[in-house]
């Protein structure tokens, strides 16, 4: 074994302390996607359940379960869980038992899509009011962000009496605290609106509800932009201030990524190639405007790339999700002698979203331990996962509408 490879060990092997008191066991993480794998009424499915034990089994110190909502009124997707009072909690005890084991954490995403969310089931609302092609949505009422805090501690409650070992409030990726954050979503005149301190304002709220409601010694993250990719939206300079706000609360865990799923925005998940982590430079700014440790999230390849970004001090975590799509045992890999990186598809000429339902439906193959026998092309891949968001659609109006 080489010195590079012992090196490698070493470093991603460690563990992380958080704020709370609580311990990572190792620095790999396996970062939030929409798995899309719940039934269509917002509950856990088998799939769902060996997914996310095979990632615990494989060595990950955290599982992050992407677009966990606090209700069914705003999803993402029809296949989002929702952590709610009439969830099926026997089915959420399950997921995060068997997403917890060979010491790992597994954590839900509590998320709110905002005007992002899926139309067909929800009447989209975000901080002001659009009308941009390819998007409309209501702007919310003082009485609606009134309730978000209360919404987001009764959904963190739930996660812990379910045995999550923590929760990540999303601020990222366009959706509802997202567009808060963002200039170019929000131009509220009252007291959640201008400044950055206004724009954060709900979100500081949300953490302290959320840190009364689970206690001083449950992990609570948070995912945030670096920058939203759009003229006008979210500058790292503001990104900066927001993490030094974030500074100033309870928050264990900084998750930096960027990028929106506006119509139209360039997203770094659809891409079709990465050229390594794409939000490094940032992630090192951030660690010299907070002691709370940062996880960097995005176009993560390599162990080399992995290894990198934690010796350099940009970040104290790397968070990984197209390659433990591809390899869901690749933290065990990373951490042994033999090292080892995945292979990444290359696609040709794919149809927009088609190389991100293409790992959604590589997930679904995961889970249901036939990955060995997915042979799908994007175009088919979008084709099914639109076909099952359809199915799904159905069954979600009939039971919340």
């Amino acid at each position: 074994m080489s010195q590079n490879d012992q090196d490698a060990k070493t470093i991603l092997g460690q563990p992380l302390e958080l704020p709370c008191g609580v311990q990572l066991k190792n620095r790999i993480i396996k970062s939030a996607m929409s798995d899309s794998l719940g039934d269509g009424v917002g509950n856990p499915t088998e799939a769902q359940l060996r997914l996310y034990e095979r990632w615990a089994e494989g060595g990950v110190a955290l599982s992050l379960i992407g677009e966990v909502q606090g209700s069914p009124h705003f999803p993402e997707k029809p296949g989002n869980l929702v952590l709610w009072p009439d969830a099926d909690m026997s089915a959420m005890r399950a997921l995060a038992k068997r997403g917890s084991v060979n010491g790992a954490h597994i954590w839900p995403q509590l998320g709110h899509a905002g005007a992002l969310a899926h139309a067909p089931i929800s009447k989209p609302k975000g901080p002001s009011p659009l009308d941009v092609e390819g998007l409309q949505c209501e702007g919310m009422s003082a009485e609606d962000i009134a309730d978000l805090p209360a919404a987001y501690a009764r959904a963190a409650t739930l996660a812990k009496e379910a045995g999550f070992g923590g929760v990540q409030i999303h601020a990222g990726h366009g959706f509802l605290f997202s567009q808060f954050l963002s200039p170019l979503f929000n131009h509220r005149t009252d007291a959640y609106g201008g400044s950055v301190e206004g724009r954060f304002r709900i979100i500081r709220e949300t953490i302290d509800a959320v840190r009364q409601a689970v206690g001083a010694f449950f992990p609570v993250g948070i995912k945030i932009n670096s920058t939203d990719k759009l003229v006008g939206g979210l500058t790292e300079d503001d990104a900066l201030k927001v993490v030094r706000l974030l500074d100033q609360t309870s928050i264990d865990l900084i998750d930096v990524s960027g990028g929106t799923y506006f119509p139209g925005a360039a997203s770094s998940s659809d891409s079709v190639s990465s050229s390594g982590p794409y939000f490094f430079d940032f992630a090192r700014r951030t660690k010299e405007a907070t002691a709370i440790p940062i996880m960097l999230t995005g176009g993560f390849e390599t162990r080399d790339q992995a290894t990198r970004a934690l010796q350099s001090g940009a970040a104290d975590a790397v968070s990984l999700a197209r390659a433990l799509v591809l390899d869901p045992s690749l933290a065990n890999a990373w951490l042994s002698d033999a090292g080892g990186d995945p292979d990444f598809p290359v696609f040709n000429a794919p149809p927009r979203g088609g190389v991100t339902a293409w790992y959604s439906m590589r997930l679904t193959a995961l889970g249901e331990g036939n990955e060995d026998q997915f042979s799908q092309i994007p175009a088919q891949s979008l084709e099914a996962y639109e076909e099952r968001d359809a199915g799904r659609s159905v069954r979600w109006l009939k039971r919340f509408s």
